[in-house]
Protein backbone atom coordinates (compact mmCIF):
# COMPACT_ATOMS: atom_id res chain seq x y z
CA UNK A 1 0.00 0.00 0.00
CA UNK A 2 1.12 3.18 -1.11
CA UNK A 3 1.93 5.74 2.32
CA UNK A 4 0.08 8.72 3.25
CA UNK A 5 0.53 12.22 2.46
CA UNK A 6 -0.54 15.95 2.58
CA UNK A 7 -1.46 16.96 -1.06
CA UNK A 8 -3.26 20.12 -0.40
CA UNK A 9 -3.88 22.25 2.66
CA UNK A 10 -5.87 25.26 3.75
CA UNK A 11 -5.83 26.75 6.96
CA UNK A 12 -7.91 30.03 8.29
CA UNK A 13 -8.09 31.51 11.75
CA UNK A 14 -5.66 28.98 13.65
CA UNK A 15 -3.99 30.34 16.55
CA UNK A 16 -1.39 32.91 14.65
CA UNK A 17 -2.45 31.59 11.18
CA UNK A 18 -4.99 34.03 9.30
CA UNK A 19 -5.06 32.28 6.10
CA UNK A 20 -2.53 30.20 4.42
CA UNK A 21 -2.62 27.83 1.77
CA UNK A 22 0.18 25.32 0.98
CA UNK A 23 0.73 22.38 -1.47
CA UNK A 24 3.69 20.37 0.03
CA UNK A 25 6.03 18.55 -2.40
CA UNK A 26 5.35 14.99 -1.64
CA UNK A 27 8.43 13.82 -1.24
CA UNK A 28 11.55 15.48 0.55
CA UNK A 29 11.20 18.87 2.83
CA UNK A 30 8.95 21.10 2.38
CA UNK A 31 10.14 24.55 4.78
CA UNK A 32 7.44 27.10 6.17
CA UNK A 33 10.00 30.11 7.01
CA UNK A 34 9.54 33.44 7.99
CA UNK A 35 10.60 35.36 11.60
CA UNK A 36 9.52 34.99 14.57
CA UNK A 37 5.73 34.76 15.90
CA UNK A 38 4.52 34.94 12.20
CA UNK A 39 2.43 31.98 12.15
CA UNK A 40 4.75 29.19 11.03
CA UNK A 41 4.60 27.06 14.26
CA UNK A 42 0.44 27.21 13.54
CA UNK A 43 0.47 25.73 10.33
CA UNK A 44 1.78 22.40 12.08
CA UNK A 45 -0.20 22.90 15.04
CA UNK A 46 -2.90 23.20 12.74
CA UNK A 47 -2.24 19.91 10.48
CA UNK A 48 -0.81 18.13 14.05
CA UNK A 49 -5.21 19.24 15.61
CA UNK A 50 -6.81 18.15 11.77
CA UNK A 51 -5.41 14.88 11.48
CA UNK A 52 -4.78 13.57 14.64
CA UNK A 53 -7.60 14.23 16.79
CA UNK A 54 -8.93 16.81 19.86
CA UNK A 55 -5.89 15.50 21.87
CA UNK A 56 -4.03 18.27 19.49
CA UNK A 57 -6.15 20.68 19.43
CA UNK A 58 -4.35 23.73 20.82
CA UNK A 59 -5.50 25.45 23.57
CA UNK A 60 -6.48 28.49 22.43
CA UNK A 61 -7.15 27.24 18.70
CA UNK A 62 -9.02 30.26 16.68
CA UNK A 63 -7.04 33.41 16.42
CA UNK A 64 -7.33 36.12 18.46
CA UNK A 65 -7.45 38.95 16.02
CA UNK A 66 -10.89 37.22 13.88
CA UNK A 67 -14.21 36.41 15.01
CA UNK A 68 -14.47 33.58 12.00
CA UNK A 69 -13.65 29.81 13.57
CA UNK A 70 -11.12 28.11 12.60
CA UNK A 71 -11.54 26.35 9.72
CA UNK A 72 -9.14 23.47 8.22
CA UNK A 73 -8.85 21.33 5.12
CA UNK A 74 -6.52 19.04 4.06
CA UNK A 75 -6.62 16.52 1.01
CA UNK A 76 -4.63 13.39 1.04
CA UNK A 77 -2.93 11.38 -1.87
CA UNK A 78 -5.74 8.68 -0.91
CA UNK A 79 -8.07 11.06 -1.65
CA UNK A 80 -9.61 12.00 2.02
CA UNK A 81 -10.58 14.87 2.19
CA UNK A 82 -10.30 15.66 6.13
CA UNK A 83 -12.08 18.74 7.36
CA UNK A 84 -12.68 20.75 10.70
CA UNK A 85 -14.76 23.99 10.73
CA UNK A 86 -17.69 25.33 12.41
CA UNK A 87 -18.19 27.08 16.02
CA UNK A 88 -17.32 23.20 17.43
CA UNK A 89 -14.32 22.85 14.80
CA UNK A 90 -16.20 19.27 14.29
CA UNK A 91 -14.33 16.64 11.87
CA UNK A 92 -15.51 15.41 8.80
CA UNK A 93 -13.41 13.30 6.83
CA UNK A 94 -15.04 11.67 3.07
CA UNK A 95 -13.30 9.35 0.75
CA UNK A 96 -13.33 9.71 -3.34
CA UNK A 97 -16.81 8.28 -3.50
CA UNK A 98 -18.21 10.97 -0.71
CA UNK A 99 -18.69 8.45 1.91
CA UNK A 100 -18.09 9.87 5.52
CA UNK A 101 -15.87 9.15 7.95
CA UNK A 102 -13.92 10.01 11.27
CA UNK A 103 -11.26 9.74 13.54
CA UNK A 104 -11.26 5.99 13.51
CA UNK A 105 -10.15 6.07 9.59
CA UNK A 106 -7.45 8.61 10.32
CA UNK A 107 -5.93 6.56 13.28
CA UNK A 108 -5.50 3.92 10.72
CA UNK A 109 -2.72 6.13 8.48
CA UNK A 110 -1.74 8.53 11.06
CA UNK A 111 0.91 7.87 12.95
CA UNK A 112 1.30 9.89 16.40
CA UNK A 113 4.72 10.72 16.56
CA UNK A 114 5.00 12.11 12.87
CA UNK A 115 2.37 14.38 14.18
CA UNK A 116 4.50 15.10 17.26
CA UNK A 117 7.98 14.35 16.38
CA UNK A 118 9.78 16.53 19.07
CA UNK A 119 7.96 14.45 21.28
CA UNK A 120 10.33 11.29 20.35
CA UNK A 121 13.66 13.39 20.24
CA UNK A 122 12.87 14.53 23.74
CA UNK A 123 12.65 11.32 25.04
CA UNK A 124 15.37 9.79 26.77
CA UNK A 125 17.71 7.13 25.43
CA UNK A 126 16.47 4.60 26.76
CA UNK A 127 12.90 4.94 25.55
CA UNK A 128 13.98 6.39 21.88
CA UNK A 129 15.87 1.92 22.19
CA UNK A 130 12.79 0.45 23.36
CA UNK A 131 10.54 2.20 20.69
CA UNK A 132 12.63 0.80 18.07
CA UNK A 133 12.86 -2.58 19.76
CA UNK A 134 9.64 -2.84 20.29
CA UNK A 135 8.72 -2.09 16.37
CA UNK A 136 11.46 -4.57 14.79
CA UNK A 137 9.88 -7.04 17.70
CA UNK A 138 13.12 -7.93 19.80
CA UNK A 139 12.65 -6.34 22.33
CA UNK A 140 11.94 -8.79 24.74
CA UNK A 141 14.69 -11.06 23.42
CA UNK A 142 17.45 -8.51 23.16
CA UNK A 143 16.60 -7.36 27.33
CA UNK A 144 17.13 -10.98 28.51
CA UNK A 145 20.44 -10.67 26.55
CA UNK A 146 21.82 -7.75 28.11
CA UNK A 147 20.79 -8.99 31.66
CA UNK A 148 22.58 -12.32 31.07
CA UNK A 149 25.24 -10.09 29.86
CA UNK A 150 25.07 -7.94 32.97
CA UNK A 151 24.94 -10.97 35.16
CA UNK A 152 27.72 -12.33 33.78
CA UNK A 153 30.25 -9.03 33.57
CA UNK A 154 29.10 -8.89 37.14
CA UNK A 155 29.99 -12.41 37.89
CA UNK A 156 33.29 -12.10 36.07
CA UNK A 157 34.00 -8.90 37.88
CA UNK A 158 34.16 -10.67 40.87
CA UNK A 159 35.95 -13.21 39.82
CA UNK A 160 38.75 -11.04 38.24
CA UNK A 161 38.97 -8.93 41.74
CA UNK A 162 38.77 -12.38 43.84
CA UNK A 163 42.00 -13.40 40.96
CA UNK A 164 44.00 -10.66 41.40
CA UNK A 165 43.85 -10.16 45.14
CA UNK A 166 45.22 -13.70 45.37
CA UNK A 167 47.93 -13.38 42.71
CA UNK A 168 49.19 -9.97 44.94
CA UNK A 169 48.98 -12.41 48.04
CA UNK A 170 50.84 -15.29 46.51
CA UNK A 171 53.82 -12.35 45.31
CA UNK A 172 53.83 -10.81 48.97
CA UNK A 173 54.67 -13.92 50.69
CA UNK A 174 57.78 -15.20 51.48
CA UNK A 175 59.26 -18.52 50.09
CA UNK A 176 61.56 -21.01 51.67
CA UNK A 177 63.28 -23.24 49.15
CA UNK A 178 65.06 -25.01 52.40
CA UNK A 179 62.04 -25.59 54.47
CA UNK A 180 60.43 -29.12 54.50
CA UNK A 181 57.05 -30.14 52.69
CA UNK A 182 55.20 -30.61 55.55
CA UNK A 183 54.91 -28.98 59.19
CA UNK A 184 57.18 -30.36 61.87
CA UNK A 185 55.98 -32.18 65.03
CA UNK A 186 58.00 -30.82 68.09
CA UNK A 187 56.42 -34.63 70.17
CA UNK A 188 57.94 -36.42 67.43
CA UNK A 189 61.59 -34.37 67.83
CA UNK A 190 60.89 -35.20 71.66
CA UNK A 191 60.68 -38.14 71.53
CA UNK A 192 63.64 -39.04 68.76
CA UNK A 193 65.20 -37.28 72.15
CA UNK A 194 64.16 -39.14 74.38
CA UNK A 195 65.10 -42.59 73.01
CA UNK A 196 68.65 -41.22 72.11
CA UNK A 197 68.72 -40.19 76.08
CA UNK A 198 67.59 -44.15 76.84
CA UNK A 199 70.35 -45.28 74.82
CA UNK A 200 72.51 -42.88 76.09
CA UNK A 201 71.86 -43.76 79.91
CA UNK A 202 72.21 -47.49 78.93
CA UNK A 203 75.44 -46.90 77.61
CA UNK A 204 75.96 -44.66 81.59
CA UNK A 205 74.39 -47.55 83.02
CA UNK A 206 77.07 -50.15 81.09
CA UNK A 207 79.87 -47.67 82.24
CA UNK A 208 78.86 -47.89 85.58
CA UNK A 209 79.05 -51.27 85.49
CA UNK A 210 82.52 -51.77 84.34
CA UNK A 211 83.59 -49.55 86.76
CA UNK A 212 82.09 -51.40 89.50
CA UNK A 213 83.28 -54.68 87.98
CA UNK A 214 86.87 -52.87 87.93
CA UNK A 215 86.42 -52.00 91.38
CA UNK A 216 84.94 -55.60 92.00
CA UNK A 217 88.44 -56.89 90.27
CA UNK A 218 90.47 -55.16 91.78
CA UNK A 219 88.96 -56.20 95.21
CA UNK A 220 88.94 -59.58 94.39
CA UNK A 221 92.71 -59.11 93.68
CA UNK A 222 93.79 -57.51 96.88
CA UNK A 223 91.94 -60.52 98.59
CA UNK A 224 93.06 -62.90 95.47
CA UNK A 225 93.82 -65.60 97.88
CA UNK A 226 90.14 -65.61 99.70
CA UNK A 227 88.30 -64.95 96.05
CA UNK A 228 90.60 -67.41 94.29
CA UNK A 229 87.91 -69.34 93.33
CA UNK A 230 85.47 -66.54 92.02
CA UNK A 231 88.52 -65.26 89.86
CA UNK A 232 87.57 -67.23 86.70
CA UNK A 233 83.88 -66.14 87.02
CA UNK A 234 84.65 -62.71 87.76
CA UNK A 235 87.53 -62.47 85.27
CA UNK A 236 84.99 -63.77 82.68
CA UNK A 237 82.53 -60.93 83.20
CA UNK A 238 85.26 -58.58 83.08
CA UNK A 239 86.09 -60.17 79.77
CA UNK A 240 82.42 -59.76 78.36
CA UNK A 241 81.66 -56.35 79.88
CA UNK A 242 84.77 -54.67 77.73
CA UNK A 243 83.67 -56.38 74.81
CA UNK A 244 80.39 -54.77 75.16
CA UNK A 245 81.59 -51.41 76.30
CA UNK A 246 84.85 -50.26 73.94
CA UNK A 247 82.82 -49.64 70.92
CA UNK A 248 80.29 -47.58 72.59
CA UNK A 249 79.56 -44.14 71.09
CA UNK A 250 77.23 -41.65 72.42
CA UNK A 251 74.85 -40.44 70.48
CA UNK A 252 74.70 -36.14 70.09
CA UNK A 253 71.35 -34.65 70.48
CA UNK A 254 72.72 -31.60 69.63
CA UNK A 255 70.99 -31.36 66.11
CA UNK A 256 67.65 -32.41 67.63
CA UNK A 257 67.70 -29.36 70.39
CA UNK A 258 68.42 -27.63 67.77
CA UNK A 259 65.49 -28.57 65.41
CA UNK A 260 63.72 -28.55 68.70
CA UNK A 261 64.85 -24.71 69.29
CA UNK A 262 63.82 -23.45 65.63
CA UNK A 263 60.58 -25.62 65.16
CA UNK A 264 58.79 -22.31 65.04
CA UNK A 265 60.59 -21.34 62.02
CA UNK A 266 60.69 -23.99 60.64
CA UNK A 267 57.14 -24.31 60.60
CA UNK A 268 56.53 -20.57 60.19
CA UNK A 269 58.19 -21.27 56.73
CA UNK A 270 56.03 -24.42 55.96
CA UNK A 271 53.27 -22.64 56.04
CA UNK A 272 53.86 -19.64 54.40
CA UNK A 273 55.14 -22.55 51.83
CA UNK A 274 51.75 -23.73 51.77
CA UNK A 275 50.00 -20.50 51.79
CA UNK A 276 51.69 -19.45 48.66
CA UNK A 277 51.15 -22.77 46.95
CA UNK A 278 47.57 -22.07 47.78
CA UNK A 279 47.43 -18.75 46.84
CA UNK A 280 49.07 -19.56 43.46
CA UNK A 281 46.61 -22.06 43.09
CA UNK A 282 43.63 -20.28 43.56
CA UNK A 283 44.60 -17.39 41.49
CA UNK A 284 45.18 -20.14 38.62
CA UNK A 285 41.37 -21.57 39.40
CA UNK A 286 39.84 -17.74 39.35
CA UNK A 287 41.94 -17.16 35.86
CA UNK A 288 40.40 -20.40 34.83
CA UNK A 289 36.64 -19.09 35.73
CA UNK A 290 37.65 -15.55 34.54
CA UNK A 291 38.32 -16.78 30.98
CA UNK A 292 35.54 -18.82 30.84
CA UNK A 293 32.47 -16.18 31.68
CA UNK A 294 34.31 -14.02 29.13
CA UNK A 295 33.92 -16.73 26.48
CA UNK A 296 30.43 -16.72 27.61
CA UNK A 297 30.00 -12.93 27.87
CA UNK A 298 31.47 -12.77 24.14
CA UNK A 299 29.18 -15.52 23.02
CA UNK A 300 26.24 -13.31 24.39
CA UNK A 301 27.25 -10.74 22.32
CA UNK A 302 27.21 -11.90 19.70
CA UNK A 303 23.89 -13.87 20.25
CA UNK A 304 23.00 -9.76 20.53
CA UNK A 305 24.28 -8.92 17.62
CA UNK A 306 23.28 -11.74 15.19
CA UNK A 307 19.75 -10.89 16.73
CA UNK A 308 19.90 -7.06 15.89
CA UNK A 309 22.03 -7.88 12.62
CA UNK A 310 18.91 -9.72 11.18
CA UNK A 311 16.42 -7.87 12.68
CA UNK A 312 14.18 -5.65 10.30
CA UNK A 313 15.29 -1.96 10.73
CA UNK A 314 14.07 0.89 9.64
CA UNK A 315 17.59 2.59 8.75
CA UNK A 316 21.20 0.99 7.45
CA UNK A 317 23.36 1.64 10.16
CA UNK A 318 20.91 1.76 12.95
CA UNK A 319 21.06 -0.43 16.17
CA UNK A 320 20.98 -0.33 19.85
CA UNK A 321 23.80 -1.08 21.93
CA UNK A 322 23.30 -1.21 25.90
CA UNK A 323 19.83 0.19 25.41
CA UNK A 324 20.67 3.32 23.93
CA UNK A 325 20.05 3.83 19.96
CA UNK A 326 23.56 3.82 17.71
CA UNK A 327 24.24 5.25 14.12
CA UNK A 328 26.78 4.69 12.00
CA UNK A 329 28.58 4.12 15.40
CA UNK A 330 27.32 7.23 17.04
CA UNK A 331 24.77 7.86 20.39
CA UNK A 332 22.31 9.93 19.88
CA UNK A 333 24.09 12.55 21.74
CA UNK A 334 26.71 12.40 19.48
CA UNK A 335 24.64 12.43 15.82
CA UNK A 336 24.50 15.58 14.07
CA UNK A 337 21.20 17.32 13.64
CA UNK A 338 20.45 15.14 10.41
CA UNK A 339 21.28 12.32 11.35
CA UNK A 340 18.98 12.89 14.20
CA UNK A 341 16.08 13.84 12.61
CA UNK A 342 16.64 10.38 9.49
CA UNK A 343 16.67 8.02 12.68
CA UNK A 344 13.59 9.55 14.10
CA UNK A 345 11.46 10.02 10.85
CA UNK A 346 12.58 6.21 9.60
CA UNK A 347 11.40 4.93 13.11
CA UNK A 348 8.14 6.70 12.61
CA UNK A 349 7.75 5.17 9.01
CA UNK A 350 8.09 1.90 11.09
CA UNK A 351 5.65 2.25 13.55
CA UNK A 352 3.25 3.02 10.65
CA UNK A 353 4.17 2.40 7.37
CA UNK A 354 1.38 3.72 6.34
CA UNK A 355 2.29 7.10 7.64
CA UNK A 356 4.29 8.50 4.93
CA UNK A 357 5.00 12.30 6.30
CA UNK A 358 6.48 14.12 9.29
CA UNK A 359 6.37 17.52 11.01
CA UNK A 360 9.07 19.08 12.42
CA UNK A 361 9.55 22.71 13.91
CA UNK A 362 12.37 24.92 14.01
CA UNK A 363 15.18 23.63 11.62
CA UNK A 364 17.23 26.77 12.23
CA UNK A 365 19.81 24.95 13.58
CA UNK A 366 20.27 23.56 10.58
CA UNK A 367 22.65 25.10 7.81
CA UNK A 368 22.28 24.57 4.49
CA UNK A 369 24.34 21.78 3.17
CA UNK A 370 22.87 19.67 6.63
CA UNK A 371 18.97 20.63 5.03
CA UNK A 372 20.43 19.40 1.48
CA UNK A 373 20.99 16.71 3.20
CA UNK A 374 18.18 16.06 5.22
CA UNK A 375 15.85 16.63 2.10
CA UNK A 376 18.12 14.32 -0.09
CA UNK A 377 17.64 11.83 1.96
CA UNK A 378 13.77 12.13 2.51
CA UNK A 379 13.48 11.95 -1.34
CA UNK A 380 15.41 8.70 -1.40
CA UNK A 381 13.51 7.28 1.09
CA UNK A 382 9.65 8.91 -0.48
CA UNK A 383 8.87 10.47 2.67
CA UNK A 384 7.43 14.10 2.95
CA UNK A 385 8.59 16.44 5.70
CA UNK A 386 6.23 19.59 6.26
CA UNK A 387 9.29 21.77 8.69
CA UNK A 388 9.15 25.27 10.06
CA UNK A 389 12.82 27.54 9.97
CA UNK A 390 13.68 31.09 11.23
CA UNK A 391 14.31 32.58 7.58
CA UNK A 392 13.38 34.27 4.76
CA UNK A 393 16.06 32.39 2.42
CA UNK A 394 15.64 30.79 -0.68
CA UNK A 395 15.59 27.29 1.15
CA UNK A 396 12.15 28.18 2.17
CA UNK A 397 9.26 27.07 0.10
CA UNK A 398 7.04 30.06 1.30
CA UNK A 399 7.51 32.48 3.70
CA UNK A 400 4.61 33.42 6.38
CA UNK A 401 4.13 36.76 7.49
CA UNK A 402 1.34 38.19 9.91
CA UNK A 403 -0.50 34.38 9.03
CA UNK A 404 -0.20 34.22 5.62
CA UNK A 405 1.99 33.09 2.89
CA UNK A 406 4.12 36.26 2.00
CA UNK A 407 2.70 37.38 -1.61
CA UNK A 408 -0.98 36.34 -0.92
CA UNK A 409 -2.83 39.39 -1.37
CA UNK A 410 -4.59 40.45 2.15
CA UNK A 411 -8.24 41.84 1.41
CA UNK A 412 -9.64 43.57 4.30
CA UNK A 413 -11.91 41.27 6.28
CA UNK A 414 -15.69 42.16 6.00
CA UNK A 415 -16.83 40.19 8.56
CA UNK A 416 -20.72 40.16 6.68
CA UNK A 417 -19.11 39.35 3.39
CA UNK A 418 -16.62 36.83 4.04
CA UNK A 419 -17.01 33.08 3.69
CA UNK A 420 -15.17 30.08 5.15
CA UNK A 421 -12.74 29.04 2.79
CA UNK A 422 -12.15 32.27 0.71
CA UNK A 423 -8.48 33.81 0.53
Amino acid sequence: MESIKINKLEIENVKRVKAVKIEPTANGLTIIGGNNNQGKTSVLDAIAWALGGNSFRPSQAKNSASVIPPRLHIVLNNGLVVERRGKNSDLKVTDPDGNKGGQQLLNEFIEQLALDLPKFMESSSREKADTLLKIIGVGDKLAGLEQQEKELYSRRLAIGQIADRKEKFAKEQPYYPEAPKELVSASELIRQQQDILARNGENQRKRENLHKLEQEYQRINDQLAELMKKQDAVHADLEIARKSAENLIDESTAKLEENITSIEDINRKVRANLDKDKAEEDALEYRNQYQQLTEKIENVRKDRTELLTSADLPLKGLSVEDGELIYQGQKWDNMSGSDRLKVAAAIVRKLNPKCGFVLLDKLEQMDIDTLNEFGSWLEQEGLQAIATRVSTGDECSIIISDGYVAGMEKAPEKKKEWKAGEF
